[in-house]
């Protein structure tokens, strides 16, 4: 059991409103078997332990031997570990449902292409999935672990992964298998692109995801997706691939409206999508049915940014009551950033979310887009992913952009990461 004291603020989340923080100044958090069992303020930390010890019969701690949520005698403390984070905020683990992790490559040369002039479009998949299809299983699954921690030295405990840079049977089955060792939150996404040897036939390849991939992963795919875009895939192509996809027990989300303002939005809602991401182009109607069908529009701050299509204001989502997410989409094409620091200061400053709003819709949002109930908040029976940082307050996040702010992580209640300085 832990007990984390010299909490600055605490953000404990609601799951249901966007930008509802719940923060707790002066705040503790009592953990144990890695769940939150209890959050409030320091001074109230005496009497949960106590009542929690009462309740299980572990440590007989009594009054006298704790005060404020300090542990102050030596007496059998069945396991206690106290935690002092001396004035230091604590929120949620980040939950970063869009990602695209398994590959092989650089595109180096693309992006600085892109920031020299050429416009982004959605062919350069194709690079990777030549370098993906070359590399071995071990080199894969290195780059795989190498960008999540990456990501977790960040702040991210949570994260969904997505093949589609193999494109073959066999590849993309590879990827998901190395997924599946790494995160539960699995996606196939063999509708990327139309792989070079169907360019002449793409129809081929989608009777191929269909007929093909789709069975073969199945019981492997927590999720199906498919880039519906101009370059990528129609809408009836997609909507082919996603009702192949759920036929077989595999949950819908939709890269959408990249690039283009279609019908992919809507589209998604009418799927049953539970996310649809990019949503860069979305109109009035979008946004209505989006928000009539309870669909999350996930946004990716970093692929505007890297790729320099316009920002998408968020303002104007959450006047349409639609629930919003933001992810990094750490893929090596269109924005290989795995920072959600970094994607949380974007989003204020360029598609104008409050900080509120943006640090909710990394966490809480994010696990929204995934349907988990147990992260992306710190109320009591959710894990305990948590980010401590090196700030007073959570809004140090997009005030000081760029900034290595994520001072420790815990995952389960397991020190995952620690930043700090070595003596």
């Amino acid at each position: 059991m832990q007990l984390f004291t010299g909490i600055s603020e605490l953000v404990v989340n609601d799951l249901d409103r966007l930008g509802e923080l719940d923060v707790i100044a002066d705040a503790a958090l009592l953990v144990d078997a890695g769940r939150v069992i209890w959050s409030g303020p320091s001074a109230q930390a005496d009497t949960a332990l106590a009542a929690h010890e009462d309740q299980t019969g572990t440590t007989g701690l009594s009054d006298d031997d704790i005060a404020n949520g300090e542990v102050t005698s030596a007496n059998d403390l069945g396991g206690l570990e106290t935690i002092d984070l001396g004035g230091k905020a604590v929120i949620p683990g980040f939950v970063d449902s869009h990602n695209h992790l398994i590959f092989a490559g650089d595109r180096s040369e693309e992006f600085a292409a892109r920031m020299a002039g050429q416009k982004y479009s959605a062919g350069g998949i194709a690079t990777t999935v030549a370098a993906t299809r070359a590399a071995t299983e071990t080199e894969l699954e290195a780059n795989l672990v190498h960008l999540m921690g990456q990501a977790q030295r960040q702040g991210t405990t949570t994260f969904e992964v997505k093949t589609g840079y193999g494109l073959t049977v066999p590849d993309e089955i590879l990827a998901l298998d190395i997924i599946n060792r790494h995160t539960e939150e699995s996606t196939l996404i063999a509708a990327h692109v139309v792989p070079p040897e169907f360019k002449d036939d793409p129809e081929r390849y989608v009777d191929l995801v269909i007929d093909e991939i789709i069975p073969a992963a199945e019981g492997k795919a927590k999720w199906i997706d498919v880039f519906c875009e101009t370059g990528a895939f129609t809408e009836d192509q997609t909507r082919r691939i996603i009702e192949a996809g759920k036929a077989v027990g595999m949950k819908p989300r939709l890269h959408a409206n990249q690039l283009t303002e279609g019908g992919a939005l809507k589209l998604g809602a009418e799927l049953g999508c539970v996310s649809v991401d990019h949503a860069t182009f979305a109109s009035v109607e979008d946004l209505a049915v989006l928000a009539e069908a309870g669909t999350v529009v996930t946004l990716l701050p970093s692929i505007e940014f890297s790729t320099r299509q316009p920002y998408p204001d968020a303002r104007r989502y959450v006047d349409a009551g639609v629930s919003l997410a933001i992810a990094s989409d750490c893929n090596p094409g269109s924005g290989f950033s795995n920072s959600m620091p970094f994607v949380i200061a974007i989003g204020v400053r360029d598609m104008h979310f409050t900080v509120e709003q943006a640090v909710w819709a990394a966490t809480a949002g994010g696990a929204n887009a995934l349907q988990r109930t147990d992260v992306g908040h710190l109320g009591v029976g959710a894990r305990a992913d948590l980010a401590i940082l090196d700030a007073p307050s959570y809004r140090h996040l997009a005030y000081r952009p760029g900034v290595q702010l994520v001072e420790r992580v815990y995952s389960g209640g397991e020190l995952i990461v620690d930043n700090r300085p070595r003596d």
